[in-house]
């Protein structure tokens, strides 16, 4: 039996490992957390991803527990509502935290994967029988194949394709996004300001028992700690701490916040997402970054194709990463484009800028075009020709420890 170690216990590790163990494959997850991590912002799923889902057999389990937000208001620094956006706009065909749907995700692989919590790789050593890992943890095991699906800033990427600087691309912004008081009492739905080249706002989520305050911002290439959640912290209120409306308020609960997230909006692009027999998925070989709404659809429609690939070569590697390259292109292409062309909308960088664009959301709900954003949308979702891989022959899972 191949045996594959997937680095990444979030969105594309463990749906890898469904698709691997389902074709025959043996893989093991490590994760350098000590348990799925909990937590995060919401994520969404447009076009092709559907359809994964669906075949996976998760999509009544992440409708059950679905946000079902409804249109989210821009306001301005009196919070007066000065525009609003339709529920896709925002959500997507479906939307969940990533807390849900890493549990949902680890729920369904924990009994046939083997998971490594607590520990990561420290040197990758390949030849043409396998690839000898190395782990923090002091041991040695050898595997067939690697895959990386340990997220923008991939260990795996690192070790396997050089630094991170050589294909990393930033688009020139900064997010955070953490766990709040729904002190405003939203009920499904959210409120965002915007200052020229600053967001800032809140979404009610579980049901309107607590919110997510995000902080989107502008800048040039900055320098920090990423282990450092406090210096990160105080990036965030040094760059919103003179903005009105409820700005005060929502830095107060971040300086609390039960979980944080800060990253810059960067995209990683590679000419290919493989190395021998060390391959990526996910956000550590085509991070579209958060302003394309694409991250979470990305992950799993790219774990189903790699997958897919492998079993339609029969376990030749070489093959198989190939046209896993060839048919991931487009798809990436379409949903990398799509951040840069939100990016603007998002963070509008001018006045002018926001009053055109708050007076097109506006507008829109009344022009023959009115579903044009929805569209648009589900047209990047969809910009894949989803294989139908050959179902294996059914047979008992294995259970793992």
């Amino acid at each position: 039996m191949t045996t594959v170690l997937i680095s990444g216990a979030s969105v594309a590790g463990p749906a890898l490992a469904y698709w691997l163990q389902r074709y025959g494959y043996e893989p093991t997850v490590v994760e350098r957390a000590p348990a799925p991590r909990p937590g995060g912002y919401a994520v969404d799923f447009r076009g092709a991803s559907m359809t994964v889902l669906e075949r996976m057999g998760v999509l009544p389990a992440i409708r059950e527990r679905a946000t079902e937000m409804g249109a989210m208001s821009y306001v301005d620094e009196s919070g007066k509502v000065v525009a609003t956006t339709s529920p896709e706009a925002f959500s997507g065909e479906l939307e969940i935290l990533r807390g849900d749907l890493v549990e949902i995700l680890y729920d369904l692989t924990r009994d046939t994967t083997e998971y490594l919590f607590d520990d990561s790789i420290t040197a990758l050593t390949q030849d043409d029988e396998g690839v000898e890992v190395v782990f923090e943890s002091g041991t040695t095991r050898r595997f067939d194949l690697v895959v990386g699906a340990d997220g923008l800033h991939s260990n795996v990427r690192r070790i396997a394709f050089g630094p991170e600087s050589s294909y990393l691309h930033d688009l020139g912004y900064y997010a955070s996004v953490c766990t709040v008081e729904n002190h405003l009492g939203l009920d499904h739905t959210g409120q965002i300001l915007n200052v020229p080249g600053k967001t800032v706002g809140m979404y009610s989520a579980r049901n309107n028992t607590e919110a997510k305050a995000l902080f989107y911002f502008a800048s040039s290439d900055l320098t920090y700690d990423r282990r450092n959640v406090p210096e990160q912290k105080a990036i965030v209120e040094e760059q919103f701490k003179d903005l009105g409306w409820e700005v005060p308020t929502l830095l107060d609960g971040l300086r609390t916040a039960p979980d944080f997230y800060f990253d810059s909006i960067s995209q990683i692009k590679l000419d290919s997402c493989s190395r021998g027999r060390i391959a990526l998925c996910g956000d550590a070989g085509y991070c579209a970054s958060p302003l394309s709404g694409m991250g979470t659809s990305l992950a799993i429609v790219g774990a189903y194709v790699l997958a897919g690939e492998l079993h339609a070569a029969g376990g030749d590697h070489t093959r198989a990463f190939a046209e896993y390259d060839v048919r991931m292109k487009g798809f990436v292409d379409a949903c990398q484009q799509q951040a840069v062309d939100g990016a603007r909308w998002f963070v509008p960088a001018t006045k002018w800028f926001t009053r055109v664009r708050n007076l097109s959301y506006r507008l829109m709900p009344y022009l023959p075009w009115r579903n044009l954003i929805r569209d648009m949308s589900l047209k990047v979702g969809n910009a894949i020709d989803l294989p139908t891989y050959e179902d294996p022959r059914p047979r008992p899972a294995v259970r793992r420890p």
